[in-house]
């Protein structure tokens, strides 16, 4: 059958099981989005008010579904707005499409009108990128964008279409699903080598050797689907359980064996008990410089198991005693049989003692407390709701305080820390999941960077909510700023508008502000009965702190527990 090159880009998107794309159109996708309009009933279009939110969204779509995300923009500017949002995904293994338009191909290298060299641009932050010079290229290149996306380790891939080739024709041949999936175990197959049982055995016999082993569980274990492995492997060992920020879910926060997070502002369970354990053992983490901090002091009493996908990760930044690179989620299956159940021990004694250690500043000394608040919010939504944040102190109290309970519930920039990304990930998360409730949870610094998708929200009607912790500052960078700079707090306080309540108004979105826990409670059940969007303006005290801390170049251990500074 022959295809416009639009028409192929259709049939592809629906070939690989594609319901939704966020996006703008432009000159160069002008093609591409007349053919989108037809499709309408195939594949839904959701048009957000900037390319950067759109490719947010999409990222939020695809951490939630597992799915990959979709994002379709024009050539320059609007490629070049997405760039952010690819190296978000990109850091934190995010499978994600992105497809681009640029200039007709007679005009490419020639400084035309809107002609961004975007596949030089997004090299270094996608797993891989195309751009398709010729029209009987187009579907191979896409369905190897999708394969690639979601195989091995996933990631972002973008396929750069320019303006001519989506008006041309040629013969669209179909691949059914049995063609798609043996291609994609190709690709995959390039990823993963043969595991021997050999390397199982050694594995094993650490785990059964060891006095004092603990689980150090991040991204990977959400992203595979390794969950419930993860928990048969602890409660087996009796092994405490630390989580990366982006393994938030990957065990229930309240489950026995879970010490919460890890690193520079991780527990004081999670952080001495990787300086006490024998044997450390990773499970689809990066050890990543906010975890160890100090690489020559992390874990210097313990062996490292670490069990990735990617051969970049093995070694990078903690030397390791052995390793299986592979799914996390099919070597935990081999390698629970070999596993041997243990008894409670004095370890899990220490573990229980030092989980009950926390800072003063965690319970509610102030009008307003962030712990209050998102303990609330748990109370109100219950383990279903999808959590987003933005960047910054709010994030790090919602990885603190809010009790998740499954995977694929917390959305966060983990690797980037993006400023904004929380937005346009709950647009993503709740057109994902109509029925499900979705807040986000923002600092006053970070949604001023994306607010305008209030009018994406406000025309779709989604009823999420958002809930800002206004302190009136760019909290994080205050708190080192209280902590490491003499109080200077240079640029950083943010005594300017907008009025959040107004600006929500302004786009017809019901708002409340919140200055104690009764007007909260009050403005929290008014906002989940609309089933409607809502905001919250939470009046935060300004030197709230996230505690504990680890200050830059120290060891893990050496955590600051009580507010300093002047």
């Amino acid at each position: 059958m022959n295809m416009t090159g639009s028409q192929i880009l259709m049939e592809c998107l629906v070939e690989q099981g594609v319901d939704t794309v966020f996006g703008i159109p432009g000159g160069s996708v002008i093609n591409l989005y007349d053919e989108l309009y037809k499709n309408a009933h195939r594949i839904r279009h959701i048009l957000t008010a900037h390319e950067q939110g759109a490719s947010h969204a999409a990222d939020g779509y695809a951490r939630a579904t597992g799915k990959p995300g979709v994002v379709l923009v024009t050539s320059g500017p609007g490629a070049t707005n997405i760039v952010t949002g690819l190296a978000t995904a990109y850091m934190d293994s995010i499978p994600l499409v992105a497809i681009t338009g640029n200039v007709p191909l007679h005009l490419i290298g020639k400084d035309s009108f809107q002609e961004v060299d975007i596949t030089g641009v997004t090299a270094p932050i996608t797993k891989h990128n195309y751009m398709v010079k010729d029209i009987d290229d187009l579907a191979s290149c896409v369905r190897k964008a999708f394969a690639i996306a979601t195989t091995g380790r996933p990631g972002p891939v973008l396929v750069d279409i320019p303006k001519d080739l989506t008006a041309q024709s040629t013969e669209w041949v179909p691949q059914d699903p049995a063609e798609l999936e043996t291609f994609r175990r190709s690709i995959e197959a390039k990823w993963l080598p043969e595991l021997q049982v050999e390397q199982l055995e050694i594995a094993a016999r650490l785990l059964n050797e060891a006095k004092r082993p603990l689980i150090f569980a991040g991204g990977g274990i959400v992203g595979s689907g390794a969950s419930e492995q993860l928990r048969d492997l602890s409660e087996k060992l009796l092994a405490p359980v630390a989580l990366s920020l982006m393994g938030h879910g990957a065990l229930p926060s309240r489950h026995p064996l879970c010490t919460g997070l890890i690193g520079m502002h991780g527990t004081k369970a999670s952080n001495t008990a990787a300086s006490k354990a024998d044997l450390i053992v990773a499970l689809g983490v990066r050890f990543s410089d906010r975890v160890i901090s100090n690489a020559s002091g992390f874990a210097r009493h313990a062996q490292v198991l670490h069990i990735d996908i990617d051969p970049a990760e093995i070694n990078k930044n903690i030397k390791t005693y052995h390793s299986l690179r592979g799914n996390v989620k099919e070597i935990l299956a081999r390698l629970l049989p070999m596993v041997n159940a243990r008894e409670s021990s004095e370890w899990n004694g220490d573990i229980e003692a030092w989980k009950k250690i926390r800072p003063s500043s965690h319970h509610r000394n102030t009008a307003l407390h962030p712990r209050f608040v998102i303990e609330e919010i748990h109370a109100q939504l219950g383990d279903d709701a999808i959590v987003t944040t933005e960047v910054g102190q709010h994030q790090m109290w919602a990885a603190q305080f809010y009790p998740f309970t499954k995977p694929r519930s917390f959305l966060t920039s983990g690797g980037l820390g993006t400023m904004g990304f929380g937005t346009g990930a709950a647009i993503g998360a709740q057109v994902a999941f109509a029925d499900r409730r979705v807040v986000n949870l923002a600092g006053d610094g970070s949604f001023r960077m994306n607010g305008m998708e209030l009018s994406t929200i406000a025309y779709y009607g989604l009823p999420l909510l958002i809930v800002i912790f206004n302190n009136g500052t760019l909290g994080m960078v205050r708190q080192w700023q209280t902590m490491f700079y003499d109080a200077s707090y240079a640029a950083t306080t943010l005594d300017r508008p907008p009025d959040f309540v107004k600006l929500a108004d302004a786009y017809g979105i019901r708002a409340w502000r919140a200055s104690d826990e009764l007007s909260f409670r009050d403005a929290l059940q008014a906002a989940l009965s609309l089933r409607a969007p809502a905001l919250i303006d939470c009046r935060i005290d300004i030197d709230e702190h996230v505690l504990p801390m680890v200050p830059s170049g120290k060891s893990i251990e050496e955590q600051i527990m009580e507010p300093v500074g002047p």
